[in-house]
């Protein structure tokens, strides 16, 4: 599917169109679907807030952003988005793209999990971020028209319990790597999927690491402290 949905073209390039075939065989439907969207309402935020950007980096950034979760991709121990975002870059590279644009669209795959950061960074990686956090939470969801995101929904289906099966989708992308969601939003996820699963706390390694410090901040065992 293409064509202009709620007013924006999705990206008919070879390149687009070699992504769109590429991730259509490897995510699931329910994937894919969210993927565009998450694309869509990137590009609608773009135009509501009159932001500038790159339509087809942007296409890439949200079509590639859960790559990682797939069978394919989800191999490593890294965290889901920087597989994902490795993806992406391998992509971008045998198009030859510009490896600035190769690094734009890594940070915005890779950063679209990181709450607080992405707003500050360029309109691709604000963007991506912004489509995820409509799509999936929620976020701003009275300031897109009715009109626009059920155009959006109907080129592009929500599964009628979309929200129990995208965490179920980032459980089975995460399950197998339980230490690379430490200091993640992804760690809500497996705590709510596996009674097993204990989070790991900031707080609790920084006070129980190997350092031993005396009250004047220094390793007691440190050559250089001269007691007096």
């Amino acid at each position: 599917m293409g064509g202009v949905i709620a007013g924006i073209k999705i990206p008919d390039s070879k390149m687009a169109k070699e992504a769109t075939e590429l991730v259509r065989d490897t995510e699931s439907d329910l994937l894919f679907h969210h993927s565009t969207r998450v694309f869509l309402f990137g590009a609608l935020t773009g135009e509501r807030k009159k932001i500038k950007y790159d339509a087809e980096l942007l296409y890439i950034g949200g079509m590639f952003h859960d790559m990682g979760l797939t069978q394919k991709y989800r191999s490593s121990q890294n965290r889901f988005e920087v597989d994902s975002a490795n993806a992406a870059a391998d992509f971008l590279r045998q198009h030859g793209i510009a490896e600035t644009d190769v690094e734009l669209v890594w940070d915005a795959i890779a950063l679209h999990t990181t709450p607080g950061i992405p707003p500050f960074k360029k309109p691709v990686v604000q963007l991506v971020t912004a489509g995820v956090e409509m799509d999936v939470l929620g976020f701003a969801y009275d300031e897109f028209t009715e009109e626009a995101r059920q155009q959006v929904v109907a080129a592009y289906p929500r599964a009628p319990n979309f929200k129990e099966q995208i965490i179920g989708a980032f459980y089975d992308g995460m399950k197998h790597r339980p230490d690379s969601t430490f200091g993640t939003v992804n760690d809500d996820v497996l705590a709510l999927k596996d009674p097993t699963f204990r989070r790991l706390n900031f707080c609790s390694i920084i006070l129980g690491n190997a350092w031993v410090d005396d009250r004047h901040g220094i390793h007691c065992n440190d050559p250089s402290h001269k007691h007096g």
